[in-house]
């Protein structure tokens, strides 16, 4: 059974939709018993990260979410809140990742938000390599930069974390229930692990 963490996130139907497809059986929920209890977890998010970090720290999500031992997929917003600091209104996060989310600068005809399709370039195994130079969905306007966990690679305005990977935690930037056959490739790559 996968747990949808359920808060104040903007895209978890989204998320539901796309594990329907994929015929995976799964629960929307905040119940702490519930989430530890599952085999996997995916903790979403669309909004803003202090916001999105105070409703946390109320129902004890945070403290819950850093301390899971089965597989945990971050996504968007979840990815950055897994880091342990956001530029997002100054905001102090989960802290999985010892990585700081920083505000893209807008740049040119590059413009902030970054959205839209982009390719990814996979840097570690649990990203399946037939996704190479294949196009994703992002929507976002703070990123976290390359480093030792980075599993995937994009460029928008500079080389940023795609994905990332660090013990049974698992992130992605770009939305996997709206990337089409590529976004299904993923998840199963994440629904995969142990």
């Amino acid at each position: 059974m996968v747990a949808i963490i359920k808060y104040n996130a903007g895209n978890i139907r989204s998320v539901a939709f796309a594990l329907e497809r994929l015929q995976v059986s799964f629960t929307i929920t905040d119940n702490p018993e519930e989430i530890q209890k599952a085999d996997k977890i995916i903790f979403p998010g669309v909004g803003e990260a202090n916001t999105t970090m105070c409703y946390l720290k109320e129902k004890k999500l945070d403290a819950l979410i850093k301390n899971l031992k089965q597989p945990v997929l971050g996504i968007c917003l979840g990815m950055q809140l897994l880091c342990a600091y956001s530029e997002e209104n100054d905001t102090r996060c989960i802290g999985v990742f010892d990585e700081q989310v920083k505000k893209f600068q807008p740049q040119g005809h590059e413009k902030v938000p970054h959205m839209g399709w982009n390719s990814i370039l996979p840097t570690h195994e649990w990203v399946d390599r037939n996704v190479a130079d294949k196009f994703v969905y992002f929507v976002h306007s703070y990123f976290v930069p390359v480093n030792s966990h980075t599993s995937a690679i994009t460029e928008y305005i500079q080389p940023f974390s795609a994905a990332m990977k660090k013990d049974n935690f698992y992130a992605v930037q770009f939305h996997p229930e709206k990337s089409a056959a590529v976004g299904e490739k993923i998840l199963c790559s994440f629904l995969k692990q142990s």
